[in-house]
């Protein structure tokens, strides 16, 4: 069972794939001056989607768009920087601030490596717009990479939806690009809501305030 579900998202890539993941990756960015151009390349990029990638995603660049960068960015920090449990960094969710998720970031800095990938300092792997931008240039490696944070993913969507967060639409775009939830995977994301991720004894509550919270922030470098 273990190897067949491994095998599994593999046979679902599609080309449109690396499409979608680029400009996902670009608008799960913090807006800066660049957004405008990652606006415009995502409305280009629309109708060679699925609709329901592309659907989800046309109504975050509307939205976006109405807002101005100005705003997107105070949002960004708002709901990246000081709610944790919109935490973009995708190993978070299964591992929570322990030592288990610096070996979760070693493996996955492994992976780059192999397909020669090197990331700045000031760059996470697991932040999931890092996770979007090599999935784009490496699908079948990064439908399984993103395939395996599947509960983690699902629990961001529903925190960013729960808080009316303009992410929400990413995030079901992004979820739509992926094999459905299965039976084990729901079990996990309702684990994960009721319980949230794991803690080290001698760590901090993950859902504490977050001046109480462990460097770096959860929006990302800048």
């Amino acid at each position: 069972m273990r190897n067949k579900l491994r095998l599994r998202p593999a046979s679902r890539v599609r080309p449109w794939h690396t499409y979608a993941w680029q400009v996902q990756s670009l608008l799960l960015g913090y807006p800066d001056e660049d957004q405008a151009g990652h606006l415009s390349l995502a409305r280009r990029t629309v109708p060679a989607l699925p609709a329901e990638v592309g659907e989800p995603l046309l109504r975050f660049i509307e939205h976006a768009e109405d807002a101005g960068t100005g705003a997107m960015a105070a949002a960004y920090v708002a709901t990246f920087d000081h709610r944790k449990r919109c935490c973009p960094y995708l190993t978070y969710y299964a591992h929570g601030d322990t030592r288990k998720r610096g070996l979760a970031l070693v493996r996955l800095k492994q992976a780059y490596a192999r397909a020669g990938w090197r990331l700045g300092d000031d760059e996470l792997p697991d932040h999931l717009s890092v996770v979007l931008e090599f999935a784009a240039a490496e699908p079948t490696t990064g439908m399984r990479l993103l395939t395996d944070h599947r509960a983690g993913l699902e629990l961001l969507r529903l925190a960013l939806r729960d808080d009316q967060a303009p992410w929400a639409d990413l995030l079901s775009s992004v979820s739509a690009t992926l094999p459905a939830l299965a039976g084990d995977e729901r079990d996990a994301v309702a684990r994960l809501a009721a319980e949230g991720p794991p803690e080290e004894q001698v760590g901090l509550d993950p859902y504490a305030p977050p001046e109480y919270m462990p460097a770096p922030s959860a929006g990302g470098p800048r």
